[in-house]
């Protein structure tokens, strides 16, 4: 899904970027997954983490499948070396697609993912609301919530 380095953060790189160009440096050589191609990944066993804000979620709905991790600890959560993993949590050659909002927030925790050695870490374009708006299913509780 990515090319070898793609989309990662360079400890060599100049210290002041726009958030464009973060933004765009994280999407680099990345494979971002339109809403409607969702389910056809979910089918491959892909692990679609949500990381919106609680109120959020709460006002606007889930993604049928989808595990709820907080941004703040999503690292220790997946890591497979972390002694806060969550139980079932996807390998470093597995599929992940984390949705935020609007689909940028998520591009920056995908690009994090990547450095953890998840190469198949990618993002929602556009977010939940984008998968919303397209009329695709929705449920009003998450079907896991990782602390």
């Amino acid at each position: 899904m990515t090319e070898a380095g793609a989309g990662r953060r360079r400890a060599e790189a100049p210290a002041s970027h726009t958030i464009e160009e973060i933004l765009d440096a994280a999407r680099l050589g990345v494979e971002r997954i339109e809403p409607a191609a969702l389910s056809d990944l979910v089918e491959l066993d892909a692990h679609v983490i949500d990381i919106r804000p609680a109120a959020t979620r709460e006002s606007e709905g889930h993604i049928p499948g989808a595990t709820v991790i907080d941004r703040l600890v999503l690292e220790w959560r997946l890591d497979p070396s972390s002694a806060h993993r969550m139980d079932s949590g996807p390998e470093h050659d597995d599929t992940i697609v984390v949705v935020c909002n609007e689909g940028y927030y998520s591009s920056l925790a995908a690009r994090d993912l990547r450095d953890l050695g998840f190469e198949n870490a990618t993002d929602l374009i556009g977010g939940f609301r984008a998968y919303r708006d397209a009329g695709l299913p929705t449920d009003t509780e998450a079907t896991r919530v990782v602390v």
